[in-house]
């Protein structure tokens, strides 16, 4: 990916270095297994709440230093947050609307946000109460050895598809998934979240499709890099590393060619109107 001399965003809340005090999620057993189970499905929105509900005691905590290979990192998210702006911003105001940037905020270890405190355990994610994207950037690590899917574009593509949470949140749609989740079973909620995740790959393809028309950021083999990872955290996969088997009623993302396959939907029409995946019978 040329990403080297682009422009970085200025809406990066870097909180590296800062780590609250009091979180406690039960040693690295503890922390592998809610990696695997986010991965899996798990509502961020409620894991987020009962880690800070039970764990939270102290606003102080200590430094955690940095180091400059993260620090390349971190401006390599920075010039890719900067890219999300120019496309949905773009997108935005072709369909009549003003698109609001989010803020993307680094952490290290575990991280306050208006969705409850987290460590990084829990992986990326998006808070729509604060409307940030949070990223502790050992997860790349993780991406690339624990889950196969190497390569800068893999790591852009987890970016794009917590913005695309973020254009579902200025459009409506989350909080109205969110609404009917509340109202229907266990299983019917896990199908609406799987449309929701799978909207989500598409937008991140829309906006790969708009950042290589407008910057051509690609360069052979990142599309293949981002439909690796997408492929990589299919609920069908996990679940199968993680347990053996799979169980398609506890789904909540989509399987890996659902994911890889939605995202290359995005990318090849670049048309953030053709992903409507709540109004479709084959996802």
């Amino acid at each position: 990916m040329r990403w080297r001399g682009e422009r970085r965003s200025d809406n990066v809340e870097d909180r590296r270095g800062v780590r609250p005090a009091g979180l406690a999620i039960g040693g690295l057993g503890g922390i592998a297994l809610i990696v695997i189970a986010l991965l899996m499905g798990a509502d961020p929105m409620q894991l987020l709440q009962q880690v800070g509900t039970t764990s939270m005691s102290s606003d102080q905590g200590g430094q955690v230093a940095t180091n400059p290979e993260e620090d390349k990192l971190a401006e390599f998210v920075s010039v890719v947050l900067a890219s999300t702006e120019d496309v949905w911003v773009d997108q935005f105001r072709q369909e009549g609307m003003a698109y609001q940037v989010p803020k993307l905020v680094l952490f290290t270890g575990q991280v306050q946000s208006a969705c409850g405190i987290a460590g990084s355990a829990t992986g990326p994610f998006y808070c729509p109460a604060d409307q940030k994207v949070y990223i502790d950037l050992q997860f790349y690590h993780d991406l690339q050895n624990r889950f196969g899917a190497p390569g800068d574009f893999a790591q852009a593509y987890v970016i794009a598809h917590e913005i695309g949470h973020h254009v579902q949140n200025q459009l409506g749609i989350l909080q109205k998934v969110h609404e009917a989740q509340q109202r229907v079973s266990k299983e019917q909620a896990n199908q609406l979240s799987v449309r929701l995740e799978l909207q989500a790959d598409f937008l991140a393809g829309v906006w790969a499709h708009h950042t290589q028309r407008m910057r051509g950021l690609l360069e052979s083999g990142d599309l293949e890099e981002a439909l690796n990872a997408a492929a990589a955290i299919g609920d069908d996969r996990l679940q199968q590393a993680g347990q053996g088997y799979v169980v398609p009623d506890s789904f909540t993302h989509g399987t890996s060619e659902q994911r890889a396959r939605w995202f290359r939907l995005g990318y090849e029409t670049g048309d953030m109107n053709r992903g409507d995946t709540f109004n479709t019978n084959r996802l």
